[in-house]
């Protein structure tokens, strides 16, 4: 009876044991705070009530963890999974460097302890390194919030994502950094980590479910009703009986201020909601330099700056007087790098044959090397005495002469001396990618895994020029031997002699029927503008042909989306891939870009992507939809088009400039030269 009694108290005891206990705390702000609080590295608490992770020095490190443990496994429990519940909400912003992106971002932590004596900075965010990596004796939890992308890659490029890691940088789950409004459906609003603003987050795991719901709002937002991210995750394995709860960061070649406002945690129920306008402001910061650096530089070197300026105006006027004056226009000053035409003559061994890399509808490109500093070059010459040549000259340096991405063709420079024209530009090795598909030297195939990331290098390209620089840059002439292939293997868009731009919010008012046959859309036949939507038509021919191996028009008025199309219908779409690729190819990728290219290749305008939907069908962030209605126009109408254009055409160009961004260009200092 004694031992029954005995039993029964152990199982009651047990019992009581394995109930839930809460535990929450919350910062609104960290003014006396230390105490609660360890700080590491770079880590400190401002006197504003800022938690600052770190600074914007390089390959830096901080950490700041709750001071208490807290028991995150119940190993007593009869229950499984046994790890426990937790809530927890805060508030962080990320200034980056003034000069340029920052980096790497900040993660929340759950981990065993509070120090990282081995761990390194950069992508592994201060938390793991090279040697421990993945290993399952870390024990450690984290959400990343990370702004540089580039983890077990040879190069950085900016990112903007969340990730779900366990162990280790390699993470779990991952999505771009968005919100859902309410009332939207499942429409998301991307948000920009690193923009210096207020981000809040919420991260919920339900114990018994093994669930990680992560959802991120502007601060200006109430927490959406949908999370962003929502992934079966079992942490009993990961969790040991006590943990540390907190945040870790680090910079790298790139640097960024990681600043936590306000922080609530909670086990076995939802964090105490934080009172957001008792938060501090996170600082916009400035340059390095300070105030009163900045001030004895300026004194010490206006004397020299006003007698600089003095003798610049005195060799100006006496150059005015020696030498012809020659009218500068709104072009020219907006890309002032003007060659020699000398050291261009030279460069190009006075502009002989066998440099030359390439033909061009208004001249020849020729290879070259600068004299001055041995860096290689591309020059295009346009055609002496032709106006369209001069158009085209002020319109690349117009449009081409400001923008600046990865993935266009780079403009060095120009050089205008009587009737000789010329465009310098960053020399591309691989040539063309209409070479490599059609012409390859040696007979090598460019391979599927190339072929792809060169296609979603020109749209990224399309992106920027559509949505990302200050006015919308309508190319009007995407196709193949455009796109120019880098040492890389990266794509560059070029030739913008027949580029239009306008202002974000406004249409098009540029008409003409201009392009290329095989990438002009149905559209511009008809009404004759431009738009981004037109650029996306000739994407989608694109992404046919580097599928295909086959270019948009072919003989015996042969088109290419049309032939697609009907093996798409009949069923076996995957019959018309380059037969030079065999069955090198992933299935999945290449059944998403033959369907991506019919999408964007649509006729109906409507129906067709926008160039940032078309990245996110390509990342795999959204389901490509059905092509419908497909039928509506009438193919055989297009085709005849199509013809009618091709027809007593000597080149494979349609020319009409009436351009409203060209319109007011003078042709008086090409006349005059310099």
């Amino acid at each position: 009876m004694a031992a029954v009694i005995s039993f029964v108290f152990l199982l009651f005891s047990s019992l009581v044991s394995a109930k839930p206990q809460n535990l929450n705390f919350f910062f609104n702000g960290f003014n006396g705070s230390e105490a609660n609080l360890t700080t590491k590295g770079a880590s400190i608490i401002k006197s504003s009530g800022l938690l600052r992770l770190t600074n914007r020095s390089h390959y830096v490190i901080g950490h700041s963890f709750y001071s208490k443990p807290i028991p995150m496994s119940k190993p007593n429990s009869f229950s499984y999974p046994n790890a426990t519940s937790f809530s927890t909400h805060f508030v962080f912003a990320i200034v980056p460097s003034s000069s340029g992106p920052g980096g790497y971002g900040l993660a929340f932590t759950i981990s065993p302890k509070t120090q990282f004596p081995e761990a390194e900075p950069e992508h592994y965010l201060g938390l793991f390194s090279s040697k421990n990596d993945g290993n399952l004796t870390n024990h450690i939890f984290a959400v990343e919030f990370d702004t540089v992308n580039g983890y077990n890659e040879d190069s950085d490029t900016n990112g903007n994502h969340i990730g779900i890691n366990i162990n280790g940088m390699s993470s779990e789950a991952t999505e771009p950094a968005a919100y859902i409004k309410e009332g939207s459906g499942a429409n998301k609003e991307d948000l920009f980590l690193e923009s210096g603003d207020p981000v809040q987050a919420w991260i919920d795991y339900d114990g018994k479910k093994s669930v990680v719901n992560v959802t991120i709002a502007p601060i200006s937002r109430k927490r959406p009703s949908k999370p962003l991210m929502s992934r079966y995750v079992n942490l009993t394995g990961v969790f040991l009986e006590k943990m540390y709860v907190g945040f870790s960061s680090s910079t790298g070649k790139k640097s960024s201020s990681h600043y936590i406002l306000g922080w609530s945690f909670a086990i076995n129920e939802p964090a105490p909601p934080l009172d957001l306008s008792k938060l501090p402001n996170p600082p916009k910061e400035k340059s390095s330099g300070s105030f009163k650096l900045g001030t004895k530089v300026l004194i010490a070197t206006l004397s020299s700056v006003i007698l600089t300026l003095l003798a610049t105006l005195f060799f100006l006027t006496l150059y005015k007087r020696i030498m012809p004056f020659e009218r500068l226009e709104n072009w020219e000053l907006d890309c002032p790098h003007r060659f020699r035409y000398k050291d261009l003559c030279t460069a190009t061994k006075g502009f002989r044959d066998s440099e030359v890399i390439g033909v061009g509808g208004f001249g020849a490109v020729y290879k070259g090397i600068l004299p001055a500093t041995g860096g290689e070059v591309a020059v295009k010459k346009i055609t002496r005495n032709c106006k369209e040549g001069m158009r085209e000259f002020a319109a690349e340096i117009e449009s081409l002469g400001r923008l600046r991405h990865k993935n266009l063709v780079n403009l060095q420079g120009w050089c205008k001396k009587k009737n000789n024209l010329l465009i310098v530009y960053d020399y591309i090795p691989y040539g063309s990618l209409d070479s490599l598909i059609f012409h390859p030297k040696d007979d090598v195939v460019l391979g599927w895994e190339q072929r792809l990331n060169i296609l979603k290098g020109v749209a990224s390209g399309l992106l920027y020029l559509h949505e990302e620089w200050e006015q919308v840059v309508i190319h009007r002439d995407v196709k193949s031997s455009n796109v120019l292939i880098d040492a890389d293997m990266n794509a560059r868009l070029g030739d913008f002699g027949l580029a239009t731009l306008h202002d974000h919010g406004q249409l098009s008012h540029t008409t003409g029927v201009v392009g290329t046959i095989g990438y002009i859309a149905p559209e511009l036949a008809r009404i004759g503008k431009a738009s981004t939507s037109t650029d996306v038509f000739a994407y989608g021919a694109l992404l046919l042909e580097v599928a295909t191996g086959k270019r948009p028009i072919g003989p015996g008025h042969f088109v290419l989306v049309d032939w697609v199309m009907e093996c798409y219908k009949l069923g076996r779409v995957l019959s018309v891939v380059d037969p030079r690729l065999g069955s090198d190819f992933v299935l999945k990728e290449m059944e998403l870009v033959l369907k991506l290219g019919l999408l964007c290749s649509h006729y109906r305008p409507e129906a067709r992507p926008s160039i940032r939907q078309v990245i996110r069908y390509l990342n795999g962030d959204e389901e490509l939809p059905e092509i419908e209605n497909w039928g509506v126009v009438d193919s055989s109408r297009v085709s005849e088009l199509n013809s009618r254009f091709m027809k007593g055409l000597s080149n494979d160009h349609i020319t009409s400039y009436r351009s409203s961004s060209l319109g007011a260009i003078s042709y008086t200092s090409f006349d005059a030269g310099r």
